[in-house]
């Protein structure tokens, strides 16, 4: 399995436009290489850098989607309009959806992570990811991350 983003190459800089000094939005994602018998596809980005990457104290969850049909092989940039199983949780801001780098000190790494699975999961009614990751064992076929970078311009 791999995980690509036009936007960033693995271990670059994500683009002020994917970050609250930008607009804000999803960058665009694709992935290949599916292990057979995947069922659905769960995205999560966290950054594990909060709130400061020289003394971490937690992991900040920016986005979790779970549930995209195997079929999807992207997501565009600024994704809303989710394809249709899809669901989402919540992130650090207790809201669902993206929610772009901005880290308060320093240059912080924002993991995508990507995992294929071998079962739908329940609709877990806007969980956590703590919640989508335990839904989730045993039951994950492969998995695989693209890791940006981001420190604020101003």
């Amino acid at each position: 399995m791999q995980i690509t983003s036009t936007a960033f190459s693995h271990q670059g800089v994500i683009p002020t436009l994917y970050t609250c000094e930008g607009k804000d939005i999803s960058p665009p994602l694709a992935w290949t290489g599916l292990p057979a018998g995947t069922q659905s596809l769960v995205l999560i980005v966290d950054d594990p850098d909060a709130p400061d990457p020289a003394a971490p104290k937690m992991t900040w969850v920016h986005w979790v989607l779970y549930n995209l049909p195997p079929t999807t092989e992207s997501l565009p940039e600024g994704a809303k309009a989710l394809l249709p199983g899809t669901k989402e949780g919540v992130n650090d801001w207790k809201r669902t959806g993206y929610g772009g780098p901005c880290p308060p000190i320093g240059r912080h790494r924002y993991f995508h992570k990507l995992y294929a699975l071998d079962v739908v999961l329940p609709d877990l009614k806007q969980p956590t990811k703590v919640q989508v990751e335990q839904a989730m064992k045993g039951h994950v076929l492969g998995e695989t991350h693209l890791m940006g970078t981001y420190q604020k311009v101003r």
